[in-house]
């Protein structure tokens, strides 16, 4: 991948740099995506970020409707197994609340790293939706 030349301008009046990485502030990174023609290194970092927020809400939306399963699998084997199923009942609903706490950070640590990416004139791909949003900025450089 090519990384762009240091000292060029954006049409936004930015260094690409800067700019690609503010991108991954999600909707800034959907507005760059459609205002900046030119530059394919902040497209295609904007358009990284804005693919990298979609994948992050369909994950929400699969394990919200997996622990909602979870929790009526695991409140009718309470009611079966007794005062036993209360411990088991308990025990995944602390598994489920510590992958909610855990999965935010994980998101989180992806877009500081993408931002640091991209400031440092770095075209790094996430795996998958980088070559996604490849293709749809049209390069990376």
């Amino acid at each position: 991948m090519q990384n762009p030349p240091p000292g060029q301008t954006s049409s936004l009046g930015m260094q690409p740099n800067l700019a690609a990485a503010l991108g991954y502030i999600w909707i800034v990174g959907l507005i760059f995506f459609f205002i900046e023609k030119e530059n394919k290194f902040i497209r295609f970092h904007s358009m990284q970020s804005v693919l990298y927020g979609a994948l992050w809400v369909v994950l929400g939306i699969v394990l919200g409707i997996l622990g909602a399963i979870i929790a009526i699998i695991g409140g009718v084997a309470a009611n079966a197994a007794g005062s036993a199923g209360g411990l088991i009942g308990a025990l995944l609903s602390l598994i489920y609340v510590v992958i909610w706490m855990i999965l935010p950070l994980v998101y989180l640590g992806g877009l500081i790293f993408g931002a640091i990416k991209a400031y440092q004139n770095t075209a790094f791909k996430f795996p998958i939706i980088g070559n996604m949003a490849e293709k749809i900025a049209g390069g990376t450089a």
